[in-house]
């Protein structure tokens, strides 16, 4: 008797749920391969923003006199502002010490990109969804650092975390840090910018 062969026509069962798996497992690798590239995106745009903000931080501490006017030179403390809320009416650098906002506020003390550099607020179709900046946090950080070595800092540890500060020189660092709260509460940074400028006498 001749044998005749068969020609398959179809997938058995077994063959059908290894190719599903198969598709399965690589489509999770796609997806899991999006989401990481997403999440670098979004990170990477919130590193940059936040050192813009640092940035534009730094410029406006810059723009403020060295200290309060009428203070001595030689004084061993920084003067805060007097309870004045709102940078714009900030005049020295002394004001900052020790600025922390959460969400980041602008100098008007609205919350950043609501309003618009005036004391008002933006047209609603250009401003920053509300809750954009509710988790992100500013810090600013003025101290005195050695004339012979711009990156020692004179109050080490600072004086906000029990430190002392010895002695002063015409040297100040002002330190910028944005941050960002994660879910779990924890805040992570975002950002660093630090500047280093001198006391430059008044004429006489």
């Amino acid at each position: 008797m001749r044998r005749q062969s068969r020609t398959r026509t179809a997938f058995t069962l077994v063959e059908a749920l290894v190719a599903i798996s198969i598709m399965a497992l690589a489509g999770s690798v796609l997806l899991l391969a999006s989401q990481t590239s997403l999440d670098a995106t979004d990170e990477a745009a919130k590193q940059a923003i936040a050192q813009g903000i640092c940035e534009q931080v730094l410029d406006e501490i810059m723009s403020k006199r060295y200290m309060e006017a009428g203070t001595a030179y030689d004084q061993n403390t920084l003067v805060a502002n007097a309870g004045e809320s709102i940078r714009q009416i900030w005049d020295d650098s002394d004001d900052y010490n020790g600025y922390s906002a959460q969400p980041i506020l602008d100098t008007w003390g609205q919350t950043l990109g609501v309003g618009n550099d005036a004391g008002s607020t933006r047209h609603a179709n250009f401003r920053v969804d509300s809750g954009f900046f509710a988790k992100w946090r500013l810090r600013v950080d003025i101290y005195y650092v050695s004339s012979s070595d711009l990156s020692l800092r004179l109050d080490d540890p600072p004086v906000a975390a029990g430190g002392t500060l010895s002695s002063t020189s015409g040297y100040r660092a002002a330190e910028v840090t944005v941050d960002y709260q994660d879910t779990d509460g924890t805040f992570r940074t975002l950002a660093k910018g630090r500047r280093v400028y001198a006391y430059v006498p008044p004429p006489t």
